[in-house]
């Protein structure tokens, strides 16, 4: 039973690494074809896609009226995804932050976190709640097509080396990579969630602590996938699009559509959940204000992961 589960682990972990790469592969080219930026697409399509196994497993959760999980899974992916993947991505390679993402991109994601953690502190989700989050999650895709453009910066897709460069070159080609990306995102990440969380539940461990730990780093892994790929393609703009597409959407999206599945109950939420939250994105804005202000450095990549670390050391505390 046991080497099972180890290869299934294994076996989505090699899925979710290959779709990775032609998802960036195929974002990038379809970027430049549309005359958006990486950053857009990042934002958006990738977002959406990487975001998926957070939506299936959230609302799954909402339909067996199990708030802890569907509500615990978006606050642990959130957090994971800023502190661990954008800390250990800028550490990997220095992510470049233009005057779009300070001004707009990162405001409006520290806003949608801010908003969550009000609601929180009422105790609950509801209905209209969930219906009021979708709204503007409506309205902010909206804008992102809207405001944002192509910067010119990439590199045309005749240089890129690699072994999809026929395919990146035609639309067909790019949709395809795109579409087999996220399938292997998706699957893989399945794959891995569902043989953890077993592992965790013969552990004996609660489902809050499954869905703020195993499931939202098992959920988060095509991001951190995509993001370490991206930034050693030298795409950081993708990188950086699709952790704060990813949490806009992970909060607006999944919440909202949970919400009005099944109101969801947010008691369970503790008050360091809530700060680590808060300070993942909060952190992100002082990055992008301080220091070199064109880009997220090394130590301030290690900062976040040390920040990670410590709200992971508290939860396994918390069992004990």
């Amino acid at each position: 039973m046991l080497g099972t589960q180890i290869l299934l682990l294994l076996g989505g972990l090699a899925l979710i690494v290959f779709g990775a790469d032609f998802l960036v592969d195929g974002a990038s080219s379809l970027a430049r074809r549309l005359g958006v930026s990486e950053f857009v697409i990042g934002l958006t399509i990738v977002g959406f896609g990487t975001s998926c196994p957070e939506l299936v497993v959230s609302l799954t959760g909402a339909f067996e009226g199990n708030s802890s999980i569907a509500a615990g899974n978006v606050i642990g992916s959130n957090i994971f995804n800023t502190l661990m993947i954008l800390g250990l991505t800028a550490v990997i390679f220095p992510l470049q932050v233009t005057r779009s993402n300070r001004r707009l991109d990162i405001p409006i994601t520290l806003g949608v976190t801010v908003l969550f953690i009000a609601v929180s502190l009422t105790g609950s989700l509801g209905r209209l709640g969930g219906a009021l989050f979708l709204t503007v999650f409506a309205a902010y895709i909206f804008f992102c097509f809207k405001t944002n453009k192509a910067d010119g910066q990439e590199e045309s897709p005749e240089n890129q080396p690699g072994r999809a460069a026929s395919l990146r070159n035609r639309l067909p080609g790019q949709i395809l990579l795109i579409a087999l990306g996220l399938a292997a995102l998706v699957f893989g990440g399945r794959l891995l969630v569902d043989s953890a969380c077993r592992i965790a539940r013969a552990a004996g461990v609660g489902d809050k602590f499954i869905a703020v730990t195993v499931l939202a780093a098992g959920t988060s892994l095509p991001e951190l996938a995509t993001g370490v790929v991206a930034a050693f393609k030298g795409r950081s703009q993708l990188a950086l699009g699709n952790i704060l597409g990813s949490n806009v959407f992970n909060i607006l999206l999944i919440l909202g559509a949970s919400a009005l599945v099944s109101p969801l109950s947010l008691a369970e939420i503790s008050i360091v959940d809530k700060a680590a939250l808060f300070a993942s994105a909060g952190l992100l804005g002082l990055w992008s204000y301080t220091g070199k202000r064109e880009r997220i450095d090394r130590w301030e990549g290690a900062v976040m992961l040390a920040l990670f670390a410590a709200y992971y050391l508290w939860l396994f505390m918390e069992i004990q």
